[in-house]
């Protein structure tokens, strides 16, 4: 019998393998970069599949777990209501294209604001698309040795390099037909694991949704934050953004809505694993010691939950990389999937880095859903003509409250709750408050528009 260590390395060996064999091996620039099959494009549960998935990261579902621990079902559905970004994303990239004519966000960006403008906005989306591979690799290093261990930092590289391996084979193509068998193995993983769960409550799921307490100091402040950041928090993420312009209107937008019920649904079915620790009186990180508590076949389905949803954000990662560089960017007609394929091993080189530096570090560079906050009016307010200082001024407004709220300079005083999150509320009602009205301001002041 093999210990259960080596079992792990087994499962996710076989399963990146198994990935690379499946995925389709793109000879053609448009199946590579946008995603197409012989140039048709993807159809509704594909696409469904690839939004969700894209999002049931690692690092989300480890979170969701967290905050079910902490606040029980309020805790969960507190971290859900982030997927509304779904739905205003579904709305507005509906808009831009039916209506704007745009083809992508950076298509819309610099024709409304500039050049300066894309730069800006890559910046920011830049730091989202690294900060992905280096924080999902981390968790799936986590079950394979103690952070700073040869083990840990042997599963990140080995993993990252075989997810590497199977999404150059066919770039968006890969990264979306993998996304299904993902999302999947994530349906059937999440319900084994709720089949340990539920007998071992007394009560099953009434007890286990009866749990929390819905006041402000006990996770719905984190709920408000969500419903807040939703506004903007979508449209820094390029891997659920490209999903907005690589199929038709209509079927792209109920895509988008369907994956924001079901991206939640996921998540607060998966804090449960939270909210099960929070009965038991286990102790943190509360995922292993669930796992620890059912034993090595519990375990493992966590192990594979894990390198599932962490694949899949990293191959989305990658290919929507390679299409920001050479279409976004460097709007390149003459595309080459030889070209894709060695923009995709310099990322990955890039977003591996970080795992091997001081955490602090990585912390302090990670742009938070606050400092994107300038970005709702941006999006929010596509149609009203202003002038280009209007883009800075938003944006500006929000990289600062971020920074404010990273540092801590915020008064307490002038919190409009008590309790955790409280201030991060607060500064994002001010922040996005100052966002709109930096927005609007120019076009009021001076009359003129562009």
């Amino acid at each position: 019998m093999l210990d259960p260590q080596t079992l792990q390395w087994l499962f996710m060996i076989l399963l990146s393998l198994g990935l690379f064999l499946l995925s389709p091996n793109a000879r053609k620039a448009n199946d590579f970069f946008k995603g197409s099959k012989n140039e048709q494009q993807p159809g509704f549960w594909i696409l469904t599949s690839s939004l969700v998935i894209s999002w049931l990261f690692a690092k989300s579902i480890t979170i969701s777990a967290d905050l079910g621990q902490a606040f029980g079902l309020v805790g969960g559905v507190a971290y859900a209501g982030y997927y509304g970004s779904f739905i205003v994303a579904g709305l507005v990239i509906y808009q831009l294209r039916t209506k704007g004519g745009f083809s992508s966000i950076h298509h819309y960006l610099r024709e409304k604001f500039g050049a300066g403008a894309v730069l800006i906005f890559t910046l920011l989306i830049a730091f989202r698309l690294f900060n992905e591979i280096w924080s999902n690799s981390m968790v799936i290093g986590s079950y394979f040795g103690e952070t700073g261990s040869s083990g840990y930092y042997w599963a990140v590289v080995v993993f990252t390099a075989l997810t590497l391996l199977y999404t150059m084979k066919g770039g968006m193509r890969s990264s979306l037909l993998t996304d299904l068998i993902q999302m999947l193995l994530f349906a059937v993983l999440i319900t084994v694991i709720l089949g340990y769960i539920f007998p071992n409550v007394e009560g099953g799921l009434s007890t286990l949704a009866g749990t929390g307490t819905w006041s402000l100091d006990q996770g719905v402040n984190l709920l408000l934050v969500a419903f807040l950041q939703c506004l903007s928090y979508p449209f820094h993420d390029p891997v659920m953004t490209d999903r907005g312009f690589i199929s038709k209107p209509k079927r792209t937008l109920k895509a988008f809505i369907l994956a924001g019920f079901v991206g939640a649904l996921c998540i607060v079915l998966f804090s449960f694993v939270g909210v099960f620790g929070q009965l038991e009186g286990l102790g943190k990180p509360v995922v292993l010691e669930v796992s620890k508590l059912f034993g090595v076949g519990m375990t493992l389905v966590i192990n594979l939950i894990m390198v599932t949803s962490a694949a899949s954000t990293i191959d989305s990662t990658l290919s929507s990389s390679v299409k920001l560089i050479h279409l976004d960017l460097l709007r390149q007609t003459a595309l080459k999937v030889k070209s894709g394929r060695i923009t995709m091993i310099l990322v990955a080189l890039a977003g591996t880095v970080p795992v091997f530096l001081n955490p602090e570090i990585l912390s302090a560079t990670t742009v938070s859903g606050t400092m994107v906050l300038g970005l709702a009016p941006v999006f929010l307010l596509w149609n009203i003509k202003v002038p280009k200082l209007s883009f800075f001024l938003a944006v500006g407004a929000g990289v600062v409250y971020g920074l404010v709220l990273v540092f801590g300079l915020f008064p307490e005083s002038l919190n409009f709750s008590t309790g955790k999150y409280a201030d991060l509320l607060t500064v994002n009602i001010y922040g996005s408050l100052t966002a709109f009205t930096l927005y609007l301001l120019p076009k009021v002041w001076t009359g003129k528009s562009v």
